[in-house]
């Protein structure tokens, strides 16, 4: 310490001691700046060799390290997983990327860093343990407030769903909304609010939960981007849907019922469309076979009056000749399947022996 700094009465202000006037009656005397400067930059040369060069330049040197670790305090680096927020003086600037960036250095500006590749999930209609922060022995605590919804046809459905969303956009999910997890949990509810009551109650409990989940997905989307908040919704995942709990029970006995209904009614088209092509097939058959019978038919009447005709023609020419033509033909047809016995009148007994050929013929049969 300086021996004017001591001769000053221990006052950093050079205050005379015992009392706080100059003796002139015009109060406490100002502080000397050019003499706590003086003091400053000797404790300053203690601390840095070459004492002996002027003071000013030490200062400058001084003032330059400083200046460049302030300079140097303006680098930041971004994490693959994380976006850059740049605020000037608290107010938003921009977005930067992954990587090293760099920004006027503190107080002009400050970063933030969120992470944009965190998968976010909101629960609505039930709440898990975790959340709840209490135990309900299932796991989950129901949110009937929540997950109850009228449906298109006029029935309540008990459905509860679960929200996947990341962050877009850094600078707008930072500034634009207040409260980000709010803002989608009322999005997603005011969405599948909307969906429900566009949809029967049927497909909302069975194979209409995929189309649900997307028209939500993208309704819940659009109320996002139009209050700018920066969010993507990845996913919206239907963890349950019923009736209320208080007529589970008889909607169970009416779904029991219908998939009986449809039971019966599969049995029934799988026997028609096994009776049926065979019935199908069998007339097509009988069909085929009469046409085949009329061709037939048709054919050897064509043919006998043919044959007639030219019976007739030849009958025409020579009336004997054909007569007994016609009458050999007819008792060969007619004498084909009987036996006979042949006799000449001419013999001396009136019996001709011969050789019995259909009683041989009968023995070889049945030898």
């Amino acid at each position: 310490m300086s021996d004017d700094f001591k001769q000053s009465g221990g006052s950093p202000w050079g205050t005379p001691p015992g009392g706080g006037s100059n003796g002139s009656g015009r109060g406490p005397t100002p502080p000397d700046i050019e003499k706590i400067i003086r003091e400053f930059q000797d404790k300053i040369k203690k601390f840095l060799p070459g004492r002996s060069s002027s003071g000013g330049k030490q200062t400058i040197l001084i003032l330059m390290i400083l200046g460049f670790i302030w300079l140097a305090s303006g680098l930041y680096r971004v994490l693959p997983d994380e976006q850059g927020v740049v605020l000037r003086f608290g107010k938003f600037v921009k977005t930067t990327q992954p990587g090293l960036n760099y920004h006027i250095p503190f107080p002009v500006e400050s970063v933030q860093t969120p992470k944009v590749t965190k998968v976010n999930r909101m629960d609505i209609g039930f709440r898990s343990e975790r959340d709840s922060g209490f135990s309900t022995g299932g796991g989950v605590a129901d949110v009937p407030q929540e997950s109850l919804m009228l449906t298109g046809d006029e029935n309540i459905v008990n459905i509860d769903f679960s929200v996947f969303w990341v962050i877009k956009d850094a600078g707008k999910f930072l500034f634009e909304i207040q409260d980000p997890e709010g803002t989608v949990k009322a999005a997603a509810e005011t969405a599948m609010r909307e969906v429900i009551a566009k949809s029967d109650i049927q497909p909302i409990l069975t194979e209409g939960r995929a189309k649900i989940e997307l028209e939500t997905q993208e309704i819940i989307q659009s109320i996002l981007d139009e209050y700018q908040s920066g969010i993507q919704i990845t996913q919206v995942q239907t963890q349950k849907a019923d009736p209320p709990d208080q007529v589970i029970d008889a909607f169970r006995d009416v779904q029991a019922a219908r998939a009986d209904m449809e039971r019966s009614k599969n049995e029934a088209e799988a026997y028609a469309n096994d009776v049926i092509p065979r019935a199908r097939g069998e007339a097509q058959k009988i069909l085929q076979a009469a046409e085949a019978y009329k061709k037939e038919v048709v054919a050897k009447a064509e043919g006998e009056a043919s044959r007639f005709v030219s019976i007739y023609d030849e009958y025409a020419k020579a009336k004997q000749v054909t007569q007994e033509r016609m009458y050999l033909e007819t008792m060969e047809k007619v004498l084909a399947d009987i036996e006979k016995v042949i006799i000449e009148k001419n013999a001396g007994s009136g019996v001709v022996p011969y050789l019995p050929l259909p009683e041989l013929n009968k023995k070889k049969a049945v030898n």
